[in-house]
């Protein structure tokens, strides 16, 4: 009988690889009918991606924009769901055009399936990246 990497387990993994600058690694993680949802994205951005190919699309440019250093203060609650959890956390790093901090709060709400990601719903400020002049909510719209 084949296991499954628990969803908190594979958050981790997810996370590791963010910060590895792994983006295809990171895209396989996911299950290829995913859904990824920005419930605060501002207008213009996606709200919903639907997909991996979406999820890759959308991700792929992040390390030109965002160097994530650390995800500190993790917390991963387990919801009564066994495939969903809840993660609390912090992205800290530099905006690479400018070398400015990024340091932002993060919460997720994630389900995987099957050792798949399958829905990630991402509770962040996505204005924390939109400066004057950056080009990184072009390149994520």
């Amino acid at each position: 009988m084949p296991t499954h990497t628990p969803p908190a387990d594979l958050f981790r993994q997810g996370l590791g690889l963010l910060l590895d600058k792994d983006t295809t690694g990171w895209i396989g993680l996911w299950a290829e009918d995913g859904v990824m949802e920005f419930p605060f994205a501002p207008p213009g951005w996606p709200g919903r991606l639907e997909g991996r190919a979406a999820i890759a699309d959308y991700m792929r440019p992040y390390t030109d924009h965002i160097d994530l250093h650390d995800f500190p203060d993790l917390t991963i609650h387990q919801s009564t769901d066994p495939a969903t959890v809840v993660a609390e956390m912090r992205g800290v790093g530099r905006l690479v055009r400018t070398g400015a901090p990024f340091d932002t709060a993060y919460i997720a709400v994630v389900t995987a399936r099957e050792g798949r990601l399958t829905s990630y719903r991402d509770y962040w400020n996505p204005l924390v990246v939109h400066e004057p002049g950056a080009d990184f909510a072009g390149s994520i719209r």
